[in-house]
């Protein structure tokens, strides 16, 4: 086949990792959590993913070099803004599913097969009713309170106070004495 014919399996790849991508990102993340940038920005990675990696993997290119590749790229572009660590895991099921779909070598039912079990997975374990009793929050204290650091219990009972709610953790992200200012994510029971 010429070089410059695509096969069509690549095009059945391609139909299994847009139909993955989109259960993944459309159907999961932005339905749970509403997130149209980081929709838009993981959907249009794994597309530019899938197009690189079905490139790479029809040339002799390493396997390795391009993970190299896509880690480096997918840090360099996430660094301008920090984002959540469910935000990051949708983001690099997207990478993933991508990754999946576009290498060479593996039949489209095995492929079809793991793409199903990467989606069945992040359906089952970030369902709403996985994890319904507990929830997280951040927020920012305009004063520094004296046993922030001191007394953890106080901090627990002082935040359960204040915010109504059973605090059952909380984890200081940042402390600035210049504004007295802290920045905590809080965990706590519904």
């Amino acid at each position: 086949m010429p070089e410059h014919v695509v096969a069509p399996e690549t095009f059945i790849r391609f139909a299994i990792n847009i139909g993955a991508m989109v259960c993944l990102i459309f159907g999961l993340f932005y339905r749970r959590y509403r997130d149209k940038e980081l929709v838009t920005a993981a959907s249009l990675f794994n597309v530019f993913a899938f197009g690189v990696l079905t490139v790479l993997s029809s040339v002799e290119f390493s396997l390795a070099a391009g993970f190299g590749l896509f880690a480096i790229l997918a840090l360099f572009t996430l660094r301008s803004e920090q984002i959540s660590k469910v935000e990051i895991t949708y983001f690099f099921g997207s990478i993933a599913i991508a990754v999946i779909c576009s290498i060479q070598g593996t039949g489209l039912a095995f492929v079809a097969a793991v793409v199903s079990l990467v989606l069945l997975g992040a359906w089952l374990l970030d369902h709403p009713r996985m994890l319904q009793s507990s929830d997280g929050v951040k927020i920012t204290l305009d004063k520094i309170d004296a046993h922030a650091l001191s007394d953890p219990d106080a901090m627990r009972k002082d935040l359960s106070s204040r915010l109504g709610v059973d605090v059952m953790s909380y984890q200081i992200t940042a402390l600035d004495y210049i504004n007295d200012m802290a920045r905590i994510n809080v965990f706590y029971r519904n």
